[in-house]
């Protein structure tokens, strides 16, 4: 079974995640950040995965520590539940449409963190939610889970609808590149190990 748990305390915030690769019941989430629950819950779903997640942080402040600390925890489950990861496929890809939003997501299981994010989020809020933590969420998780994790964001006005594309097409790449794969002998890297 490819689950972990992930636990983290800090001063700022108090996270509990849980994630398996391989489930299919979605998400059970409240992080206190309602638009980060909405994205996380269409993470969960687009990609096939169980991710239950009960985060405190001092939302008072602003949303910043708690959307980049789930960030940081996801990414750390997703890296454990990953295991040897041998079997896998390793690379995904996905396009994602949402209206008039399009945006593909690419990634590669590499052991090498790298994030690239291409486009333009056209408002600097969502409701209460600042935009910008759109890369902060993405860099927490790409670092932390140590994947090669390219954004593009190809057509969009609507913002909503933007980062929803980008969380689901994020979901079904990783989706993709997480699958095993029968015909994959141990790692697939020909240096022996992904890292």
């Amino acid at each position: 079974m490819r689950i972990s748990k992930v636990e983290r305390k800090t001063t700022e915030t108090e996270i509990s995640l849980s994630l398996n690769l391989d489930g299919n019941k979605g998400g059970k989430i409240v992080t206190g950040v309602g638009f980060l629950d909405h994205m996380l819950n269409l993470w969960a779903r687009h990609g096939d995965f169980d991710l239950e997640v009960a985060a405190k942080g001092d939302v008072g402040v602003d949303d910043h520590h708690t959307t980049e600390d789930v960030g940081i925890c996801l990414g750390l489950a997703f890296r454990e539940a990953l295991g040897t990861k041998e079997g896998i496929q390793r690379y995904g890809n996905s396009f994602v449409p949402m209206d008039e939003a399009l945006v593909q997501a690419v990634v590669d299981i590499s052991g090498r963190a790298y994030l690239a994010l291409d486009g333009e989020i056209p408002r600097s809020k969502v409701g209460t939610f600042d935009t910008e933590l759109v890369e902060e969420f993405l860099r927490a998780f790409a670092h932390n889970a140590g994947v090669n994790l390219h954004i593009r964001i190809l057509a969009g006005r609507n913002t909503h609808h933007i980062i929803e594309a980008v969380f689901k097409a994020l979901g079904r790449a990783l989706r993709e590149a997480a699958a095993l794969d029968p015909r994959v002998k141990g790692v697939p890297s020909t240096k022996g190990l992904l890292q």
